[in-house]
């Protein structure tokens, strides 16, 4: 269990324990609210975590897997062409929608 007195140091060798495994939900569940003022309240942290990022992104970049949004797009693509041609197909010709109306309601 993580201490509930961490200092700036800890809190961010946490942090970038917790950017490498994925985890940042649970390192940011596990501040108290005295450790959560000193990281909002602490300018080097915010310095200290943008290297963190971007040596993270530099050692682990070649793991790195972006999404193929391409089945998405597709996906989206067949949605729209779907609605489309539902709307197509729910507007009326004013032909075919004429109705002999009886005697006396004609207008």
């Amino acid at each position: 269990m993580p201490s509930t007195h961490r200092e700036i140091q800890e809190l961010l060798a946490d942090y970038a324990s917790a950017l490498r495994d994925g985890s940042l939900p649970t390192f940011l569940k596990s501040l108290t609210r005295e450790e959560a003022t000193r990281i909002h309240d602490s300018q080097d942290f915010w310095e200290a975590t943008e290297v963190v990022r971007l040596m993270n992104s530099v050692g682990f970049g070649d793991r790195l897997v972006t999404p193929d949004v391409g089945l998405f797009i597709s996906r989206v693509d067949a949605g729209i062409a779907s609605r489309m041609k539902k709307a197509r197909a729910s507007t009326r010709d004013s032909s075919r929608s004429h109705v002999n109306l009886p005697k006396g309601f004609e207008s």
